[in-house]
């Protein structure tokens, strides 16, 4: 007979032997941190190519990681680029796809998965989505310093460490307003190579190299990421990611659907589980979520996430897990209705209001690269290049040949030896609008201020994109692999 006290014993190691086993199995489950910063292009990270910005720190993950050369946003905007990030959904279909606006009550939120499943999950830095997503963090901080990463180590340090942890660290750099500090280079002016697209002036290339100060501070903060996660000795069960919620604040690049806006860095690195290597397959933004959520062995992935996995790109850089990706462009201080298909060689973009000419706050006179340019045009001082801004009407269709023309700086739409790409990417974005209940509003949002930056203050948003098709509650994705 087995007396009470021997039970009592029995059922003590009992427990400490299924909490051992549920922290070793917690121990084995990946770690993640996300860096996502803000405002800065695929093309302005030193393994990316620019010789001239001091990334060290970045150039080195991309060495023992994997660079993915065809990592897209599904919008150049703040606020819903980071609304679309979290929930793996278009930005028409969180029903948050302008600036400024709140992500609605009833979305997926990937991190909240996690959170559920037994992660620790933090927030710092830039917010951006509106309280409905709080509930995917345990912890929610502003962040510290002109970037607002300065308590990441710490945050880091402080975790619960029986847990295994997401962090979704997000840095206001390089968003305008400039701000300097000693962890990154002051860079010359002179020695920059301006953009063909932007006026080569005084006022720009000043403007460019603060940018470029704010672009290696993230570099400086990966590094600082990067130490303590060795020091804590968990660099090989550690997932680290680095990318952009859109493209350099400058004319021709935020809010556009061109690479300089819609093209993110995107670097990943966990030592024991991606070896070194550079991949051209395609990635969404959406299919970031899905992703970490596959890593992390959860069984149950919400339905209503339009991403795929490429965790199996991980494994194998060559490997294809869609053909195709999608982007919008919407309100963003500037009426806009544009929407943007990318396979490997082409680039479509369809202007629903050409009439409109093609602005957002970064490429008006707000600020000097766009006052500079806006100065030029007066004086009849712009190369063809340079006037993308002024074009009113805007051709309703662009076509690139991406391969020839990286920058897309020709419009190949009416060629006649193109019109069966032309037909084709027409029939993608076609059936990707009416499969995700896309839509163009009757009343939209208007511009809300002038290009001089005079604020309108009794400005409100219109109707939104898809709100009409009831877009937030649909979860078709589109084409994804396509012929």
């Amino acid at each position: 007979m087995i007396t009470t006290s021997i039970f009592r014993s029995l059922a003590v190691l009992a427990l400490v032997f299924a909490t051992t086993f549920s922290r070793a199995a917690d121990d084995e489950r990946p770690n993640f941190i996300l860096f996502i910063t803000d405002d800065i292009s695929y093309d302005d990270i030193g393994c990316y190519g620019n010789s001239f910005v001091k990334t060290p720190h970045l150039d080195a993950m991309a060495e023992r990681g994997i660079r993915f050369n065809n990592a897209y946003l599904t919008t150049s905007s703040c606020s819903p680029s980071r609304c679309s990030l979290i929930t793996g959904r278009y930005p028409h279909n969180t029903g948050a796809p302008e600036l400024h606006t709140t992500l609605p009550k009833d979305q997926p939120l990937f991190p909240k998965t996690l959170r559920d499943s037994g992660y620790y999950t933090a927030l710092s830095g830039k917010h951006h989505m509106g309280k409905n997503a709080d509930p995917a963090f345990e912890l929610i901080s502003k962040g510290k310093g002109p970037g607002k990463e300065e308590d990441w180590v710490k945050i880091l340090e402080e975790r619960p460490k029986e847990k295994p942890f997401f962090l979704w660290f997000a840095s206001t750099d390089a968003h305008r307003d400039w701000q300097y500090d000693d962890t990154a280079p002051r860079y010359d002016p002179a020695e920059i190579d301006v953009p063909p697209f932007l006026f080569d002036g005084a006022k720009t290339r000043d403007d460019l190299a603060d940018y470029y100060h704010e672009v290696s501070r993230t570099d400086s903060y990966m590094g600082k990421l990067v130490e303590e996660v060795k020091r804590q000795g968990i660099e090989k069960n550690t997932y680290i990611i680095y990318m952009a919620d859109n493209g350099r604040p400058f004319p021709r690049s935020k809010a556009r659907l061109y690479d300089s806006g819609i093209k993110t860095p995107f670097l990943m690195a966990c030592p024991s589980k991606i070896e070194p290597a550079v991949t051209d397959s395609i990635i969404s933004a959406i299919d970031i979520g899905p992703t970490i959520l596959d890593i992390a062995g959860v069984e149950k992935i919400d339905e209503r996430h339009q991403g795929v996995s490429f965790a199996s790109i991980l494994k194998n850089p060559k490997a294809s897990v869609r053909g195709v990706a999608f982007a919008e462009h919407n309100w963003h201080v500037y009426q806009a209705h544009e929407r943007m298909v990318r396979t490997g060689d082409w680039l479509f973009i369809r202007n629903n209001q050409p009439q409109l000419q093609n602005l957002s706050m970064e490429s008006d006179a707000s600020f000097p690269a766009g006052e500079e340019l806006w100065a030029e045009e007066a004086k009849g001082n712009l190369k063809a290049e340079q006037r993308d801004v002024f074009q009113k009407p805007r051709s309703a269709q662009e076509l690139f040949n991406v391969s020839e023309d990286p920058r897309q700086l020709t419009n190949v739409a009416k060629l006649p030896e193109h019109a069966e790409v032309l037909k084709k990417m027409n029939a993608l974005l076609d059936r990707w609008t009416e499969e995700t209940a896309d839509s163009i509003p009757d009343n939209p949002s208007k511009d809300r201020q002038s290009v001089n930056g005079k604020k309108d203050k009794s400005w409100k948003h219109g109707e939104l994109p898809g709100e009409s098709k009831g877009a937030a509650s649909v979860n078709a994705s589109g084409p994804v692999l396509i012929e």
